[in-house]
């Protein structure tokens, strides 16, 4: 899909309870006079108007909107976002996955739904099923995975209220959104149009080069007042696929002291683990089909905070024992 014209407009998971009470409330039930939905702002066209109120309609029925954001490329967001939602699915959440990554979107390769096509039922844009995780990226539209998406901002907005105005995700406990790198327009636009987004995940690598921008990553947060739900340091270290020693390729910490400095939660480190890179490629969720190994158990504790967020009160985040995790690692593969 190409344009230039900026106007173009089981594996032994717990099984959803799709009888739960949803957390939300729906526009036709919840009588909430002050809902920002159902009140006209002044000035405020009445097309305007009836996009916001479609907006509000479908996210109502979605309990927890978590945004995984990076301020840089090549940091593994897409893969902490897959694993986020296939862990949360896995402890009996209905999930879904949103990949906004415009210009590069990977999620359709993690999870094996390569050639897959969106299905419309009337207006409705129906995601795409991964054993039981709903799926929606604009990898699907795609007549070809080689074709470049070559988008002005206006076009990648459309695309974007498109996806959350249309897409049928029904009852969900929380909805994952795969953010591009940067502070640019689908990032604004995405903590923009969601009201009440529970927060952001903020990915990085542990080298100077990455966690400056995870600087400009919170502060953009910030502006916004979307909560940083925390920050991940991805490929803090090597685990060797042969000994089980892990090496420090990179500097390390880079994360964490960001966190500390910044006053957000830390919610963990990730080593570097060949199989993560072989459940990537071939399609498969790491969490899943390597859940006894050490690095998806660093990958759960990473995770817990952002299930909590489903209780009645959820705990606040507390600091992953990594550094035993990794020792643990070491000792076992």
């Amino acid at each position: 899909m190409q344009s230039t014209d900026e106007n173009d407009t089981n594996h032994g998971q717990a099984e959803p309870d799709q009888s739960a009470p949803h957390t939300g409330k729906t526009c036709g039930t919840c009588g909430d006079t002050s809902c920002s939905a159902s009140l006209r702002q002044a000035e405020e066209s009445a097309e305007d108007f009836a996009e916001r109120l479609k907006l509000a309609s479908r996210l109502c029925h979605i309990g927890h909107k978590v945004v995984v954001m990076s301020g840089k490329g090549g940091v593994g967001k897409s893969t902490v976002a897959v694993n986020l939602a296939v862990a949360l699915m896995l402890a009996g959440k209905r999930v879904g996955l949103l990949d906004v990554d415009i210009h590069g979107p990977s999620i359709p390769t993690m999870l094996g739904l390569e050639g897959e096509t969106i299905r419309a039922d009337g207006e409705d844009l129906l995601p795409v099923d991964r054993d039981g995780l709903k799926v929606m990226s604009l990898g699907f539209l795609l007549r070809n995975p080689d074709d470049a998406v070559i988008w002005r901002g206006p076009m990648k907005i459309g695309v974007i209220k498109q996806f959350l105005m249309e897409v049928a995700w029904g009852e969900l406990d929380f909805l994952i959104i795969d953010s591009p790198p940067g502070t640019g327009d689908v990032p604004l636009t995405i903590c923009q149009l969601i009201d009440g987004l529970d927060g952001a995940v903020i990915v990085t690598t542990p080298q100077k080069v990455a966690t400056v921008d995870v600087r400009k990553s919170i502060t953009f947060c910030r502006e916004l007042k979307v909560p940083v739900l925390g920050v991940v340091e991805n490929m803090s270290g090597f685990a060797c696929p042969k000994c089980g020693d892990v090496t420090q390729v990179l500097s390390s910490g880079g994360g964490r002291g960001i966190a500390e400095s910044m006053q957000v939660p830390f919610l963990g480190a990730i080593p570097m683990d060949p199989m993560v890179a072989e459940a990537c490629d071939s399609g498969r969720a790491f969490v899943r089909h390597y859940a006894a190994s050490p690095t998806a158990k660093i990958m759960q504790e990473i995770i817990a905070p952002i299930a909590a967020l489903d209780q009645e009160q959820a705990p606040a985040p507390a600091q992953p024992a990594e550094k035993q995790a990794a020792a643990h690692l070491a000792g076992t593969l």
